[in-house]
């Protein structure tokens, strides 16, 4: 299947993920708990930080963590053995052709993947066929058209539509939260439920302005900067003053406001 991961594989973009996985925590991963002696499997691990989260809330649970990049797979476990979690075990896979036999799992745990794969009904497909009848598959997404934050500038919209215009281009789709339940009713998933989880950030809560705003809107942001800039979208100077502006919205008088969906189903 094909793919295409716009953020990258930088060591900014490791830390990104790690400091939005601690900000979200239990924004996320609040109701998802596995029982004991289940078999989880986590696809698109990324570098772990999900992971991390996922085994220390569920510790009788044992989850095969899943990515197509060896190279995060390689953060991931190297994470895990600093943490010192003992039921994970790891699996270099592409979605579209999953090593494992049909029905392995009780459970799926998916975040921020859909978005990334030009075809997320057929990722949806590959995953239930590994899922056990009655077991659940949780999914995560966000909507980058949720985002609403003052102060608002025209430099500042522009630089979040260069990450929007840039995963389109890829075939890949960053509004895909607001479609995920009628992706999960397509393939026929029993109880169906989507919730919104949304981000609210003011001077009031310092430590989403840093953790949230700085070191997880804006880190990811900064992340299609080349890619922006040498497609002649936007220049340095009008990019730098993009940036500039959302830091702006991390001031004592901004605010920032986002959407994650989380939706939960059975087989």
């Amino acid at each position: 299947m094909k793919h295409s991961y716009v953020h990258g594989y930088s060591r900014k973009q490791l830390i990104r993920l790690q400091d939005q996985a601690g900000t979200l925590s239990e924004l996320l991963h609040e109701g998802t708990r596995y029982p004991g002696g289940s078999r989880v499997l986590e696809m698109g691990c990324g570098t772990g930080a999900q992971t991390v989260i996922l085994a220390r809330n569920s510790p009788g649970a044992r989850f095969v963590s899943a990515d197509i990049s060896r190279k995060s797979i390689q953060c991931a476990e190297k994470l895990i053995r600093e943490n010192r979690i003992t039921n994970v075990e790891f699996e270099q896979a592409d979605i579209s052709a999953l090593p494992f036999a049909d029905e392995s799992f009780d459970h799926i745990f998916v975040c921020f993947v859909l978005e990334h794969l030009r075809d997320p009904e057929r990722g949806l497909r590959a995953l239930i066929r590994v899922l056990k009848k009655g077991g659940s598959i949780t999914v995560i997404e966000g909507d980058h058209g949720s985002c609403f934050f003052h102060p608002e500038t025209e430099a500042a919209r522009r630089v979040w539509k260069c990450l929007v215009d840039i995963q389109s281009e890829l075939g890949c789709d960053s509004l895909i939260g607001r479609r995920l339940f009628p992706l999960l009713r397509g393939t026929k998933l029993k109880k169906v439920r989507v919730a919104p989880r949304m981000v609210y950030v003011d001077r009031t809560t310092p430590g989403w302005v840093t953790g949230f705003i700085k070191q997880t809107i804006i880190a990811m942001v900064q992340g299609v900067r080349a890619r922006a800039v040498a497609s002649g979208r936007i220049d340095a100077k009008a990019w730098q003053k993009g940036i500039r502006d959302l830091y702006k919205t991390a001031s004592p008088g901004g605010t920032f406001c986002y959407t994650f969906f989380k939706g939960i189903a059975r087989k």
